[in-house]
Order: structure tokens, then sequence, then C-alpha cells
């Protein structure tokens, strides 16, 4: 294969780095968590970092599993992103601006996974 073939498509790369970056935030918000328990609640901290810590490293692998080309990162990647869309939606009334950046960065991942290139780059036919 030559080199420019092997190069990740520009959309993929996109894809793959706002995932990251959503995974990072999550083990980010995994470790807040860790930090705010105290013993009133020490069981609902303990399972809400773990889950924002499994779920982040979920996405971090997911996006690296995008850039070696894998094609089974692709359907995890695009239900987080459905799941973000709904997230979005619930905050819309209490924190309008939350709600638009999580939409904003849930239709670009989508939006760019699937692109032509990036269904190209990962096996798929568009």
């Amino acid at each position: 294969m030559s080199e420019r073939s092997r190069r990740i498509p520009v959309p993929l790369a996109i894809v793959a780095s706002v995932v990251g970056a959503e995974g990072v935030v999550l083990v980010l918000l995994a470790l807040a968590e860790i930090a705010a328990l105290d013993g009133g609640r020490l069981a609902m901290g303990v399972t809400t970092a773990l889950f924002f810590a499994c779920y982040g490293a979920g996405l971090v692998l997911g996006a690296q599993s995008l850039l070696r080309r894998s094609s089974w990162a692709r359907s995890p990647v695009v239900l987080a992103q459905l799941i973000q869309l709904g997230v979005a939606w619930s905050y819309r009334g209490a924190v309008p601006w939350l709600s638009a950046g999580l939409a904003v960065v849930a239709v670009v991942v989508l939006v760019g996974i699937f692109h032509p290139r990036s269904l190209a780059a990962l096996g798929e036919q568009p």
C-alpha cells in the first residue's frame, strides 16, 4: 500500500480527535466524582465514577481504533453520539448552552464518520 493510501482521511482524523477528547473529558469527570465522594453518597459516587471512567475509556479505545481503521469501532462511536444527542435534548431547557454544545459535537462526529472518505478508509463502500 502506498503512503498516500495509508493516510487517515481528514474527516476520520477529526472524528477520532473529537471522540478521544470526549473520552478524556469523561475520565476527568470520573476523577472529579471520586474527589467529591462523601460518606452519605458513597455507593452512588463510586458507581457514577466507575460508569464515567468505563464510558470514557471505551470512547478513547474507539478513537484509537478508528485511527487504526478498524471498522468495528464505528458502531460504538455512533451509538455514543446518538446517546449524546438524547442527553443534549434533555438539557435543552435547563442548560441551553450545554445542550447546544453537546448536540454540535455529536453532529460533527456523525457527519464525519459517515463521510464517504471515512467510510472508504474503514473498508465500507459509501
